[in-house]
């Protein structure tokens, strides 16, 4: 259904190599992901794009796309020949959205969408989503800059082949208003189990993001919900803003959120060690024994797996392999592993808990044995 070389087994026996680099050892800040919204002129925002300018928008953008060869060879892939799991799978790598193409349930996708992305995963372009191009760039740890630089290299590289709806006064065109000017949305994904388990202290986190201008969402961007404890950090305008001070906004206040949690966890483990430890130990082993497990709760024994790395109960712990299995254990990535079949029928819930529950016991048999 994908094209031929396109290997879905494979792909999701292989998670995002970015998400295993050895700079995401980081106990707080996971990743950072710029995002360029852009359009075509003569054509209609993607709202009011008939399907034959849909279709025509992906005819002249994906030859520019492969010649830019990203991340080394770009793979094409167009959501109306894309089963519902394949387009599952790629939701759960963050390289499509639910506005591109349902991942929940099946049906008829709009002609003309589709999605760019490299062999690392670290560039990706959807086509026809909100916008006609939504360039993305993602980097482990906090490195904005390498995402920022990455997003305006290919921005720049399609921008001298294609005619971008632009204008002195506002700057690019957007299909949201919210979006109009830089075009760019910047976000920094944050692991802040501490903060989570006293709430009152993850409030003021929220709080301070507003009064600087961002948002705080989930673990899939705007409209999901926290899971694992994971939340990203955004700007939500960018008219009128340039993007030097909307990448500054994040900075500055990102290593504030990792000093706040880092004293939390600190302050946590040292007036209840005991029933923190405790909370880890049982998370590894229902995570070493359990014959079913529904998605959020391995996410939330996950999450205390990585927060005792970082307190040093768990020293000889994989952050990288908690990344790998936080995306393997999602319903698509379960099902995709044992099949390279394009489906449309998803396996029932029972199902996936039992193969969740085996691949945690199975790539988690040795842990805790020496921490």
């Amino acid at each position: 259904m994908s094209s031929p070389s396109f290997q879905l087994q494979e792909f999701a026996q292989r998670v995002s190599p970015w998400l295993r680099d050895p700079h995401a050892e980081s106990g707080v800040v996971v990743s950072c992901r710029v995002r360029l919204a852009r359009n075509l002129k003569d054509y209609p925002f993607s709202p009011k794009l008939k399907p034959a300018q849909a279709i025509e928008i992906a005819k002249l953008v994906r030859p520019h796309l492969e010649n830019a060869e990203l991340d080394g060879e770009t793979r094409w892939i167009p959501m109306e020949e894309s089963s519902l799991l394949l387009r599952l799978v790629l939701r759960e790598r963050h390289l499509i959205s639910r506005d591109l193409a349902p991942s929940e349930e099946a049906g008829h996708v709009p002609q003309g969408r589709a999605v760019a992305f490299g062999q690392r995963e670290g560039l990706s372009v959807m086509v026809n989503e909100e916008d006609h191009l939504r360039i993305q760039s993602v980097s482990p740890g906090f490195a904005l800059d390498s995402a920022r630089n990455a997003a305006v290299e290919l921005d720049q590289f399609l921008e001298q082949r294609l005619p971008f709806a632009f204008t002195e006064k506002l700057g690019y065109l957007t299909g949201c208003p919210t979006n109009v000017g830089t075009g760019l949305r910047a976000s920094v994904m944050l692991h802040l189990p501490a903060l989570g388990l006293v709430r009152p202290e993850l409030e003021k986190v929220f709080t301070a993001a507003q009064r600087t201008g961002l948002a705080v969402r989930g673990l899939y961007g705007e409209g999901s919900r926290a899971a694992g404890d994971f939340y990203q950090i955004s700007n939500q305008v960018t008219l009128g803003r340039t993007e030097d001070s909307l990448i500054e906004d994040l900075r500055a206040l990102v290593p504030v959120i990792v000093s706040y949690e880092t004293k939390v966890r600190d302050a946590l483990f040292e007036d209840q060690k005991a029933a923190l430890t405790d909370r880890i130990m049982r998370a590894v082993g229902t995570l070493r024994t359990a014959r079913n497990l529904a998605t959020e709760a391995a996410l939330a024994h996950l999450s205390s797996l990585r927060l005792g790395h970082a307190l040093g109960v768990l020293p000889k712990a994989s952050l990288a392999l908690f990344g790998e299995l936080g995306v393997q254990a999602q319903k698509g990535h379960l099902q995709a592993m044992i099949s390279d079949v394009n489906t449309e029928e998803l396996l029932p819930a029972s199902q996936r808990d039992a193969l969740r529950a085996k691949l945690l016991r199975t790539k988690l048999a040795t842990l805790g044995e020496t921490g």
